[in-house]
């Protein structure tokens, strides 16, 4: 086992570990950058799949507004690097960007490895040591770091970065270690919980419907008293366990910390109030007043969707619509508006897009992101207890925290 001296040992070669090791380097630390992995961002790679949802184009309030869980602790690395700077900094490593909806950015070339390959050649321009070896344990003397133990090599230096990611996505080498590595020097970890994940249903509903899209309706996630927890416009999807999309994912990160079981309320017209939408259903009905009951929806709901609607509503399909009465009619109304979906809970940690839960912020300076608890210590990105919505907010965290702690090892 070789002995190899640093000032400075970055644990984890994703976006948050490249970042402070670009930055550390830069300040003219001799830096080294541990990855188990054969190169550097798997994850990075695959997010915005395969697109790479960089950052989001939006100020720090706003960006703040996004970040149900310890918002407050990323003042300081947000002023420090924002997702302007963000944008500025990918644009001079040559990765040209663009903005789309949702202010959400990407490469414009729609490649994550672009980013990638953007981090990695600049590493090696600031002189950055990549060391492909897996970290066993962070070494202490008298209360400070003091070097790092990997698997095959031993590292001296002053500062350890951890900046291993979350318990997702397990097969990009996100497997908890970081977390261990913490607990084993005195810093609390707080439930590793899934969050941007698909939510799982009972509701036998969800299967027939597998594959179909809603877009522009609005999903209201209900805890177990009927509080509504999030209320989103946008796009989801049902699958054979429930239900997923962008709202989904989004909802699922506002479980933490409440009490299931959940209902998710979709309403499918919300650009309609119940007197419009009643006005539009008299229409319809007059329009194919001799139709079946279930041959008259196909002006408001998808194909897939109308024999639950239907079946729902209690309304016999063979009922002529003209016989509809308003009692049945009001009923079909508020399946419109309120579309209950039962949700037992999320899908498991490994399908989340981020890990909700880490390594306890109140035992971290927002300043530096040094610990509170061992002098030379720091972290930064996902294995911190931070975690956002979708629309490139995670990924921010991870530069804003890995530049900020770049700054500081």
């Amino acid at each position: 086992m070789s002995l190899r001296i640093f000032d400075a040992a970055v644990i984890g070669g994703g976006a948050a570990g490249m970042m402070a090791a670009i930055t550390a380097a830069r300040r003219g630390r001799s830096v080294a950058l541990i990855e188990h992995n054969p190169f550097c961002g798997k994850k990075l790679r695959i997010t915005g799949k395969g697109r790479c949802n960089v950052c989001n184009n939006c100020d720090i309030k706003t960006f703040l507004k996004n970040v149900p869980t310890n918002g407050k602790f990323l003042y300081s690395a947000l002023n420090r690097f924002s997702p302007d700077d963000t944008m500025a900094y990918f644009e001079s490593l040559g990765v040209p960007l663009k903005t789309e909806r949702g202010s959400r950015v990407f490469p414009v070339s729609d490649n994550a490895h672009d980013i990638a390959r953007a981090l990695e050649a600049e590493m090696r321009r600031a002189g950055v040591f990549l060391l492909h070896d897996s970290a066993v344990e962070i070494l202490l003397e008298n209360g400070a770091v003091r070097g790092v133990r990997c698997a095959e090599n031993t590292l001296q230096c002053e500062s350890a970065l951890i900046a291993t990611g979350g318990a997702s996505y397990p097969l990009t080498g996100s497997t908890g270690d970081g977390y261990r590595m913490a607990k084993a020097l005195g810093h609390t970890v707080t439930p590793l919980l899934p969050s941007l994940v698909p939510l799982e249903s009972d509701d036998a509903d969800c299967a027939e419907m597998q594959g179909f899209s809603l877009k522009n309706v609005t999903l209201t996630l209900r805890d177990g008293q009927g509080k509504a927890l999030y209320c989103e416009l946008g796009e989801m999807m049902f699958t054979h366990f429930g239900i997923t999309g962008p709202l989904v994912l989004s909802a699922s990160a506002f479980l933490r910390g409440s009490a299931g079981p959940w209902t998710a309320e979709i309403d499918l017209k919300p650009g309609l109030d119940e007197k419009k939408l009643d006005a539009r259903l008299l229409r319809d009905f007059e329009l194919y007043k001799n139709r079946d009951f279930a041959n008259a929806l196909g002006d408001l709901a998808g194909r897939t969707m109308i024999p639950v609607l239907v079946r729902r509503s209690g309304i016999p399909g063979e009922t002529k619509v003209n016989a509809v009465t308003r009692e049945q009619r009001q009923r079909l109304l508020q399946l419109f508006k309120a579309f209950p979906v039962s949700v037992r809970g999320p899908r498991p940690i490994a399908e989340a897009i981020v890990t909700s839960g880490g390594v306890n912020v109140k035992e971290v300076d927002p300043r530096t992101m040094g610990s509170k608890i061992v002098d030379g210590l720091y972290f930064a990105g996902e294995v911190l207890d931070l975690d956002a919505f979708t629309g490139g907010f995670n990924l921010q965290i991870a530069w804003s925290t890995g530049h900020l702690a770049g700054e500081h090892i």
